[in-house]
């Protein structure tokens, strides 16, 4: 992503327990029918040498590899052809158990990789698939508004019901900031109101927007993926028409909406302040998150201002500041 600054976003990897969401995606080993046990190896190591472990156990013969957080540590997507990693990785690799940890830690060390610590199990044979999606189901944010994985029948057909698979991506609803703002929505009289999701990422709040009522509704981003993929999304959720996106510099210069909801930073956040204000009419509603707990009190002094503030509402770690814009 480019200026005015990064935009940010908390990155919510979703990881499968004790196999690799990868394994979705890699060869047609994992397609066979008989029922065989497979090791999986786990190795601690840094940042910086992720990469190489990662292509070693893949020219080892891995099925699959999947990098993991190793020491609870928040990671924030950074400009697109970048890839964000812990300083603490955990690279885990899937072999077929004709391979042995001893073979792989042996062929690894020859290369100059040594893990700062490993272990290893065997995974019973089963459908990857169905238990990846067994691991996500339907979920309500608010009294209306639910997000259901395509693969899912609605709990209530007659709610607000946004189809919308999990993945690597951020906004999918399983990230406390996208819950915040998908509850705030929910709780928000959108009828006809226009709408404003800066930092749209997926899409998933511009659309549960327009779903909940909202009438044009705008989604900008600094990574053109992030457009291409809340299109797709919208269309997906048969709202496409009502959804313009914009990068940040083609934004109109007169724009101003009704409600704005921006989950990004706090560092990007409290830059664009006055930005957001101005998009922001007076008597707007502004939503803010992507914010840890600490951050708060710095983003309210950035936007009191423009905006009578509500108290902050929080949700594990991170918290939603949202309020009211003033008269000009």
């Amino acid at each position: 992503m480019a200026a005015p600054s990064v935009w940010a976003r908390p990155l919510a990897l979703q990881t499968l327990q004790n196999y690799p969401l990868a394994l979705l995606t890699v060869n047609s080993q994992l397609e066979r029918s008989d029922n065989m046990a497979w090791l999986q190896l786990h190795l601690a190591t840094t940042e910086q040498h992720a990469d190489a472990f990662q292509a070693a156990l893949e020219n080892l013969g891995a099925v699959a590899v999947t990098l993991t957080d190793g020491a609870d540590q928040p990671v924030f997507e950074p400009p697109p052809g970048t890839r964000p990693l812990w300083q603490n990785t955990v690279v885990s690799a899937l072999f077929e158990q004709n391979h042995t940890p001893e073979q792989i830690l042996n062929a690894l060390t020859a290369q100059g990789l040594e893990a700062q610590a490993s272990h290893h199990e065997t995974l019973e044979d089963q459908a990857w698939e169905r238990a990846w999606m067994d691991d996500f189901s339907p979920m309500q944010f608010g009294e209306r508004l639910w997000i259901i994985p395509s693969w899912s029948e609605a709990p209530d057909p007659a709610a607000v019901n946004l189809k919308l698979d999990p993945g690597l991506a951020f906004g999918t609803g399983t990230h406390e900031t996208t819950a915040l703002c998908l509850q705030w929505l929910d709780s928000t009289d959108l009828h006809n109101k226009t709408v404003l999701d800066f930092g749209c990422g997926s899409g998933v709040l511009a659309i549960a927007a327009l779903l909940l009522g909202a009438g044009d509704t705008t989604g900008t981003d600094i990574d053109p993926q992030a457009l291409i993929a809340s299109h797709d999304n919208a269309h997906n959720n048969g709202v496409a028409e009502s959804l313009t996106l914009f990068l940040p510099e083609q934004m109109p210069q007169d724009y101003q909406c009704d409600i704005l909801v921006a989950n990004i930073l706090a560092g990007p956040l409290v830059e664009l302040s006055e930005l957001l204000a101005r998009y922001c009419r007076a008597g707007g509603k502004l939503a803010l998150s992507g914010i840890l707990a600490e951050q708060a009190d710095s983003v309210r002094t950035a936007y009191e201002p423009w905006f009578e503030l509500n108290p902050t509402t929080q949700q594990g770690d991170w918290v939603r500041i949202d309020g009211v814009r003033r008269a000009r």
